[in-house]
């Protein structure tokens, strides 16, 4: 779960973390589990009444540090391809990054460090689309480059890594 620039969800701010207190470690980790949990469940968890518990996740959710989504499979959606883009740039990568961010069907960007400077993971109804995407990646200004990594099979995907 992440911070965020705006309200769009994933969408990065530039500013510090918040400082988290054990419970709201706590409340996070079980919203980790199960998104769905109750406030109710969650304060039982944790030793608060369901409305601190709603007012705490409010908080979460207001400052970016947790958001709540349902996380589909792109295959059952209709998107039959998914590929990881690494990305070569010159000039400032923060705008790169933003511009490529704008991109339809542009899911995640990250500027890396190694032999790529971003890497985009796409998710696309087809390959023809997937062209279209990659064409619109590689038409930024100051992109110099791109690998495509075509996903053949998801064998592992969470978001329960817990906090810290």
């Amino acid at each position: 779960m992440t911070e965020h620039e705006d309200s769009a969800p994933g969408t990065r701010r530039n500013h510090a973390a918040p400082v988290l207190d054990e419970t709201a470690k706590r409340i996070i980790e079980q919203l980790q589990e199960d998104g769905r949990r109750s406030y109710a469940a969650i304060g039982k968890a944790v030793g608060l009444s369901e409305a601190a518990v709603r007012q705490r996740v409010q908080r979460l959710l207001e400052t970016g540090v947790v958001q709540v989504v349902g996380v589909t499979d792109p295959m059952m959606l209709g998107f039959s391809r998914q590929a990881m883009i690494g990305v070569r740039c010159n000039g400032d990568l923060n705008r790169v990054a933003d511009e490529i961010a704008g991109l339809d069907g542009c899911e995640y960007v990250v500027i890396t460090a190694g032999s790529f400077d971003l890497l985009v993971e796409v998710v696309a109804e087809d390959d023809e689309r997937l062209l279209d995407i990659l064409g619109s990646i590689r038409a930024v200004p100051d992109v110099v480059g791109t690998e495509s990594f075509l996903y053949l099979k998801l064998r592992k995907q969470t978001y329960a890594w817990g906090t810290r």
